[in-house]
C-alpha cells in the first residue's frame, strides 16, 4: 500500500457473474454464495427459471446496493421453442395440456410470427411468474388453485433470430436467439406463437447469454467459484462496465460522497463517476440544472 492511501473498505464488494446451472432456483444460487463468501449481503438481478441456465449476477456486500440499478438492463437469450403442445408453465417443466399435431406448419408460417412478436409489443406474462397480483406472486397463487389473471404489458424485442427449425415428428423445434428488453417472457413467446398457429407451444431450453454489459465471458459456475472464490468484478469495475464514466476532482468526489449535487454537464443518461485514484464513487444522472446522484458507491460514512 502506498503511503497515505487508506485500505478500501470496499475490496470485498462487487459483482459475481454465476452461469446458473439447469435444475436449481436464483435463491438456490444466493444461499451457495452467501456460503462460499462469508456473508449474508448477498443478492441477485434478474431471475431465473429453474430449468433456465446462463448469466445470472449477483451483488456481494455493498453490490447488493448496486443490483435494483442493474434489473432494467436489455437480456439475451439462446432458446428452444417447440410448437405441438402446450404446458401449464410455458415451459418443458409443466405438465401438458394439449398436444397438436404441427409438422404441417410451414416455415414461412413460423417465420411470420417471429416477424409478428418482433419490435414493441404487448406481452402477458406467464401465469406462473414472480409478477405480484394484490400481494402476492402469480406463481403461488396458482399453487393455491387460484385463477390468476395479468394483464399485459409492453416489451420490446430488439431481435428475433431464428438458427434452425427442426422437425421431429408431430413436434416443430425453433432454435432462436432474442434480444429483449427486461420484463420480457422468453416462455410467453413460445406460448403466443404456438397459440398464434393453433397448434400449441412452449420452451424446452433457456439459456440467458448476456444481462446488460454481463456476458457469459464474465461468468464462472458454481463449481469454479466454489474451489476458487473471488469477485468477478469489483464494485469499481461493475459501475464503469455498465456505465460510461465521468472524471470528477477530489473536491468533487468529496461532495458527492456526502449526497451532495453537482453543476450540470450536459450528460445524457447515467455515468458511473471516478475520483483522481480510479474509484468510483457514485452513479450520477442530470435531473434539471442538477448533476445527483442515484446510487452512491462510496459514502463518505464509510
Amino acid at each position: 500500500m502506498n503511503v497515505g492511501q487508506t485500505a478500501d473498505p470496499l475490496s470485498t464488494s462487487g459483482v459475481v457473474v454465476v452461469d446458473k446451472p439447469a435444475g436449481v432456483t436464483s435463491h438456490d444460487v444466493v444461499a451457495r454464495l452467501r456460503r462460499f463468501f462469508g456473508t449474508r449481503k448477498v443478492g441477485h438481478a434478474g431471475t431465473l427459471d429453474p430449468m433456465a441456465t446462463g448469466v445470472l449476477v449477483a451483488g456481494i456486500e455493498r453490490g447488493t446496493k448496486l443490483l435494483a440499478h442493474l434489473v432494467a438492463d436489455e437480456k439475451v437469450y439462446s432458446t428452444t421453442i417447440r410448437l405441438g403442445a402446450a404446458t401449464s408453465t410455458d415451459d418443458a417443466e409443466g405438465d401438458a395440456l394439449r398436444e397438436s399435431d404441427a409438422s404441417q406448419v410451414s416455415d414461412a408460417e413460423i417465420m411470420e410470427q417471429v416477424r409478428a412478436l418482433t419490435g414493441d409489443i404487448m406481452q402477458v406474462p406467464s401465469k406462473v411468474s414472480a409478477i405480484k397480483i394484490g400481494g402476492k406472486r402469480a406463481h403461488e397463487l396458482v399453487r393455491e388453485g387460484k385463477e390468476v389473471e395479468i394483464p399485459p404489458r409492453p416489451v420490446t424485442i430488439v431481435s428475433f433470430d431464428v438458427s434452425g427449425i427442426r422437425r421431429e415428428g408431430t413436434f416443430v423445434d425453433i432454435d432462436a436467439r432474442v434480444h429483449c428488453s427486461s420484463g420480457t417472457y422468453i416462455r410467453s413467446l413460445a406460448r403466443d406463437m404456438g397459440d398464434a398457429l393453433g397448434v400449441g407451444g412452449h420452451l424446452t431450453a433457456l439459456r440467458r447469454e448476456a444481462s446488460g454489459p454481463f456476458t457469459l465471458e464474465h461468468a464462472r459456475t458454481l463449481d469454479e467459484l466454489e474451489d476458487h472464490v473471488a469477485l468477478s468484478l469489483t464494485l469499481d469495475e461493475a459501475l464503469t462496465t455498465a456505465w460510461p464514466v465521468l472524471e470528477v476532482t477530489a473536491d468533487e468526489y468529496a461532495a458527492l460522497a456526502m449526497g451532495k449535487w453537482l453543476e450540470p454537464r450536459g450528460l445524457k443518461g447515467v455515468h458511473a463517476a471516478v475520483g483522481p485514484d480510479g474509484r468510483a464513487v457514485a452513479l450520477v444522472k442530470e435531473k434539471g440544472n442538477r448533476l445527483s446522484t442515484t446510487f452512491v458507491a462510496r459514502p463518505s460514512t464509510l
